[in-house]
């Protein structure tokens, strides 16, 4: 009886494993996550549809960018709620967009801030055309110190890789 106990208690700790927790993408990826993460779901890494990033903790924010004109109201997952369920264990980040733009961007910025992977711009999926489908969205408007070159330089649109390194 205690091995079966032992046995049961063990598949039940098994199934609640954050690795367990990341499920295949139903829908187009539309990103993936690859370098230091324990969960992965794919060969890639770790990859994402718009359902399984909606699905995450986020944020919503109307704020102004360098890029944009007006405060366009972006939504989307915070970007530490995505490394939370890739299990990253890394301290930078190489942000890589579909063009190969890419910018290294500081784990540290996403722990202090509330930093965004944008899906919505205006209550709209963002298309490739409008920065999308994903684009880093700093809190520009709770910090606006943020506002600075070294910020836009790490805000990344057209995101489709996140290297955890």
């Amino acid at each position: 009886m205690k091995i079966l106990a032992l046995l049961a208690a063990a598949v039940l700790v098994a199934g609640l494993s954050p690795a367990a927790a990341l499920d295949k993408p139903t829908g187009p990826v539309v990103l993936t996550v690859k370098g230091a993460i324990a969960n992965t779901n794919s060969d890639a890494g770790a990859e994402f549809d718009l359902a399984m990033l909606t699905a995450l903790p986020g944020r919503v924010t109307e704020v102004e960018t360098p890029w944009t004109s007006g405060k366009p109201r972006f939504e989307g997952p915070l970007a530490r709620a995505v490394l939370e369920a890739v299990g990253a264990t890394g301290t930078m980040l190489k942000v890589t967009a579909l063009n190969d733009y890419s910018a290294d961007v500081p784990v540290e910025d996403l722990e202090k801030h509330d930093v965004i992977l944008a899906t919505t711009m205006d209550g709209k999926p963002m298309s490739v055309r409008d920065k999308g489908p994903l684009f880093i969205i700093y809190p520009f408007d709770a910090e606006p110190d943020l506002f600075t070159e070294v910020y836009f330089n790490r805000s990344v649109w057209q995101i489709a890789t996140i290297e955890v390194r």
